[in-house]
């Protein structure tokens, strides 16, 4: 895999990964809103359904005080409570006790004139005469549920249009907002491309002429400044050389070999004890010799040169850097400012650092990761805040 390839990757999935995190909260508000919407239509075919059936229920308690009527005038020759086929019926007294019901629902609601509950409906009417003590008439029918399935088949067709219609929408809207962040990327990518031909000629020619120049004939106060400019050129030379297998990764043709790791470490880490020795850094070696690895020389140089300049960016003074070295890994640990857990959860990502006061592009670890990935290799960080970080990568023999 080629790291423009590899890069062009990884700005997919981090756009799939915005586009699924902002899809899925802006369903869940539609979701709400269309419930909300449903429960309002709802309520509103209720009281439609209610009103259709007053008419009716109008009837059949004037009907049923008709009965009462005659039943208290007559209570000596019938004591029958009335019933009715098409309706049910029961009557309280003014203090709201039971006095009589044939009701299918215990639950009884005084306070209102009409309601639904339960596929039943309760009409409540105030008696102007207490017959049979009674202050209260209630009539009930049974709700034949054809409103109620209308709703929900009106709901559910209807809904899911508008779901799929603000969904729609959403994923638009959200092309739109991502638009100027894969502007701004590609705008920085050509930016990096730029400036890695204008950086190649000076920094070749401030290392080569401070490697011409014997230092210890120098005044100690000249020497001191050279050595100042000597570290910064490394430096910049390593940001150099990210920059370019950044912009010309997709370019460079990998060249397999066995690379002996033992004396690729050691180089390298003599390349940057100039620049540890600038904040009194040690290195502690273990490493075992006659250790190989069959890769491109330069994207595992890449990978040792990060992890290194890591270790002493982000190390305290008077620290230490412990670099291991056996058949199947090496190890990088330091005792520097350390990382936590939220950090490393996004330690891969293209242009995160891990301290805004440091220097740099962002670009190094993610480099580091996608030249792991080529060759099916592992890495893994273990750090603890204030205490120091150790990198791990592995590799199958």
């Amino acid at each position: 895999m080629s790291v423009s390839k590899s890069r062009a990757t990884n700005l997919r999935r981090a756009e799939r990964k915005t586009l699924f995190a902002f899809l899925l909260l802006y369903s869940l508000f539609t979701v709400i809103i269309l419930g909300f919407l449903a429960f309002i239509y709802y309520n509103l075919q209720k009281e439609m359904m209610l009103e259709s059936q007053m008419n009716r229920l109008q009837e059949d308690s004037f009907l049923l005080i008709s009965k009462l009527r005659y039943l208290h005038e007559h209570f000596d020759e019938e004591q029958t409570y009335p019933r009715f086929e098409n309706f049910r019926s029961a009557i309280y007294d003014s203090e709201k006790k039971l006095i009589f019901t044939t009701l299918k629902e215990d639950s009884v609601n005084l306070d209102k004139t009409l309601y639904f509950i339960n596929d039943n409906i309760h009409y409540i009417r105030l008696l102007e005469s207490y017959y049979l003590g009674a202050m209260y008439v209630v009539i009930e029918i049974s709700d034949d549920g054809v409103w109620l399935n209308f709703v929900k088949t009106e709901v559910l067709v209807y809904g899911s249009i508008l779901f799929l219609i603000f969904l729609f929408v959403g994923y638009y809207l959200l092309k739109l907002m991502l638009r100027p962040m894969r502007n701004t990327l590609c705008f920085l990518d050509r930016f990096i491309k730029d400036t890695t031909h204008e950086l190649n000629t000076p920094i070749t020619a401030i290392l080569t002429n401070i490697e011409m120049i014997d230092q210890k004939t120098l005044d100690p106060l000249v020497a001191k400044k050279i050595r100042r400019i000597d570290i910064a050129s490394r430096t910049v030379s390593n940001i150099y050389k990210d920059l370019t297998f950044t912009a010309l990764g997709n370019k460079i043709v990998s060249k397999n070999e066995d690379v002996d790791l033992y004396r690729l470490l050691n180089e390298r880490i003599a390349y940057f004890k100039v620049v540890a020795l600038s904040k009194n850094i040690e290195f502690v070696l273990h490493l075992k010799r006659d250790v190989s690895l069959y890769i491109d020389r330069t994207k595992i140089t890449r990978v040792i040169d990060n992890l290194l300049s890591n270790a002493i960016k982000y190390n305290k003074r008077a620290g230490y850097i412990k670099v291991s070295l056996n058949e199947n890994s090496f190890e990088i640990i330091d005792t520097g400012i350390g990382i936590s857990q939220k950090d490393i959860d996004a330690l891969f990502d293209r242009y995160s650092r891990f301290n805004a006061s440091e220097g740099g592009f962002g670009l190094g670890l993610n480099i580091v990761k996608s030249i792991i990935d080529e060759y099916g290799m592992k890495i893994k960080f273990v750090s603890k805040v204030n205490r120091g970080t150790k990198v791990r990568v592995c590799w199958k023999k």
